[in-house]
């Protein structure tokens, strides 16, 4: 184990009293951060051997997640649109919007279990965790910054250098290292301590009540083909019969992969949290959960590329939805939502 520490970081997956963690070694380096996981869950596909975790890294990444100054007129950081309360979505606009007032297309996904993934974005446009926060710093309707300026700004801020020295023991500030200190932040926001998790851990004390216990049979009859436990999403690209929204022009996946079969094709999202972080879909036209409900129980839209699964619409009655209403409240996470330390900190 010495002559491993003195060939620099060694990245370990440790498994220690049911919960798996993720520790970073190094010797006279940043201070490792661990990560803790609950037991059960498949390993993560984020590669953090390239990335370990440290708690000047998590650190780092936090300050400049919060950040309005990564914008090109300092006004939008990546949590004024991935807010907290909201499991990390934006709750009080449809579209995402940025700097001088723009609006995207799209809604804002939220952020949690992204270690998990292997594609991003409602059309899974990035396939990398790292360079998932290029997107919303250069496109010009959101943070709408050059990357090569920003970097350059950075470096002249005395605050940021002596951060970014104490995550890499250096000064020098690159895209990469910028990128994979926002990752080493997003790792840390993991979501897996709602009601739900206890009953399924067989928590003491803690049992669905008769209406939450219907709503979960209705879930697994008419739901969980797409949103798969424990994720609640199979990560796959599906056309749910929403009606196009010419003002939008928004082909889904098509625009990624130039394939046909792909039209109107949006990843399905998780329904972790999901009672938190309305707007729904990925053009946020649903504000309210049972607008859903009643998309998927009689205003389906019949393409060439609905997924058959949804094709002749999802019935549900009242009693149902009600039940399942009750069943997916169960999926919030409050220590995740109210966790300090995702939570912005003053800017220095």
């Amino acid at each position: 184990m010495i002559t491993l520490f003195a060939l620099g970081l060694l990245f370990a997956v440790l498994e220690a009293s049911g919960t798996r963690e993720h520790i970073t070694l190094s010797p006279g380096g940043p201070e490792p951060y661990v990560l803790k996981l609950p037991p059960g869950l498949p390993s993560p596909v984020y590669d953090f051997s390239k990335n370990p975790l440290t708690k000047q890294g998590v650190a780092l990444g936090r300050h400049l997640f919060y950040d309005p100054k990564l914008s090109r007129d300092s006004t939008i950081s990546c949590g004024f649109c991935h807010q907290q309360f909201a499991a990390f979505g934006h709750y009080d606009h449809a579209l995402a919007h940025g700097v001088e007032g723009r609006i995207g297309v799209r809604s804002v996904p939220t952020l949690f279990n992204l270690i998990w993934q292997k594609e991003f974005m409602w059309d899974g446009g990035v396939n990398n965790l790292e360079i998932q926060p290029l997107t919303p710093l250069t496109d010009p309707n959101e943070m709408g910054e050059d990357l090569g300026k920003l970097v350059k700004r950075l470096q002249k801020d005395p605050g940021y250098r002596k951060m970014f020295k104490e995550a890499y023991g250096t000064e020098e500030i690159t895209s990469q290292r910028l990128f994979r200190a926002l990752t080493q932040f997003i790792a840390t926001m993991v979501s897996f301590e709602s009601k739900y998790d206890s009953v399924m851990r067989k928590a003491p004390g803690v049992a669905f009540t008769p209406e939450e216990q219907e709503g979960y049979v209705i879930f697994q009859q008419k739901c969980a083909a797409c949103h798969r436990e424990p994720f609640f999403t199979d990560n796959s690209y599906r056309n749910n019969g929403l009606p196009y929204l010419p003002a939008l022009n928004d082909v889904g996946r098509m625009r990624i992969t130039s394939n046909t079969g792909d039209y109107l094709k949006f990843k399905v999202p998780s329904l972790r949290n999901v009672l938190k972080s309305s707007p729904y879909m990925h053009d946020g036209r649903f504000f309210d959960i049972y607008q859903v409900f009643n998309h998927y129980n009689k205003g389906v839209e019949q393409s060439n590329t609905i997924d058959p699964l949804v094709k002749n619409g999802i019935p549900l009655t009242d009693k149902d939805q009600r039940e399942l209403y009750m069943f997916l409240n169960t999926l919030t996470d409050p220590g995740f939502i109210a966790n300090s330390s995702l939570s912005e900190i003053l800017i220095r």
